[in-house]
């Protein structure tokens, strides 16, 4: 498995997750490359169905980050996205996901080391687990 690079895809909120992303490129700090970020504008937009589909599409991990719970310019927006994940996360071994192929995080905007960091942690993990195993297929 030390050849296997995941692809992680991440929904980021304009404010906050993706201002940190930008900061932590403008800082030239270092992380691995192995995230595509999707900007959205509140964390609480992103449907559990665009985090199935990615996975089974052939992502490895989905990482949804926002602003820190009480700091949503959405007012409650992080608190839909909060639930929506506990939620998925129930349903994830029926499409034969493991739970930690989704993370959600808070990473503010100046937060720019920490998101390096996340990013990190994450390629870290997600190399344990492996490429996705399952033999569902998107049928539309």
């Amino acid at each position: 498995m030390e050849d296997f690079e995941p692809i992680i895809i991440a929904f980021v909120c304009n404010w906050c997750t993706y201002t940190a992303a930008d900061l932590a490129g403008t800082s030239r700090l270092k992380y691995p490359a192995n995230v595509r970020l999707i900007r959205v504008m509140c964390t609480g937009m992103v449907d559990p169905k665009y985090i199935i589909k990615t996975l089974l599409e052939g992502a490895d991990a989905v990482l949804i980050s926002g602003c820190h719970p009480g700091d949503c310019h959405y007012i409650n927006g992080n608190y839909k996205a909060r639930r929506r994940i506990k939620l998925l996360h129930a349903l994830l071994p029926q499409f034969g996901f493991e739970r930690e192929r989704v993370k959600l995080t808070w990473i503010g905007a100046s937060d720019g080391i920490e998101f390096a960091e996340t990013i990190a942690e994450m390629v870290k993990e997600i190399k344990m687990l492996g490429p996705v195993k399952t033999k569902l297929k998107m049928v539309i």
